[in-house]
């Protein structure tokens, strides 16, 4: 059961209702993740703009796909592993591919394995990756501006996870759970 409302369009207040209108029109549904942030709409609209500059920069819908995945994996919430399992799928992730991605590989693209690499480090460390680390990653051609974007879809994707963990709404994708089977 949820821990917080998940608001409707004819629930919520004017702020929350344009907010919700917004993410309805901007994806067609109204994910339950969205309709409990909206209890907070500043947290909520600085949620819609970071991904909203995220989309616009250096990673594909699919990279952008596989670091959600993975750092919901990472994160344990299995709210954003049921949601971008499903989205992954549709921008053409196998299923090989997406359990590949939750244990933060990527066997078919060594730039994306990269990518999956330094993110881990970067989640680990809180940021303080070694100079190896980060070096490898430079090394796999992994540019300036995607270091800083991960750095960006970490602090967007550990929003939503521990988000979710607090909230606990309702799920409204698949389930796949986040434990994965060793």
């Amino acid at each position: 059961m949820p821990r917080l409302p998940q608001l409707t369009v004819d629930t919520a207040n004017e702020e929350q209702r344009e907010l919700l209108e917004g993410t309805l029109k901007q994806l067609g549904k109204l994910p339950n993740l969205y309709a409990a942030l909206a209890n907070g709409p500043a947290a909520l609209r600085g949620y819609l703009a970071l991904r909203e500059s995220l989309v616009g920069g250096s990673f594909s819908a699919r990279q952008r796909e596989q670091l959600a995945l993975y750092i919901a994996q990472r994160n344990d919430c299995t709210y954003c592993v049921s949601a971008h399992t499903l989205r992954g799928g549709k921008v053409g992730l196998s299923e090989q591919e997406l359990l590949a991605t939750r244990r933060g590989t990527d066997a078919g693209d060594p730039h994306m394995d990269q990518v999956l690499r330094i993110t881990g480090a970067i989640i680990e460390s809180g940021g303080r990756v070694s100079d190896a680390a980060l070096a490898d990653a430079r090394a796999a051609g992994v540019t300036d501006a995607e270091l800083a974007e991960i750095v960006g879809h970490v602090a967007l994707n550990v929003l939503s996870n521990f988000f979710n963990h607090v909230a606990q709404p309702d799920l409204d994708f698949p389930l796949v759970p986040a434990q994965l089977a060793e």
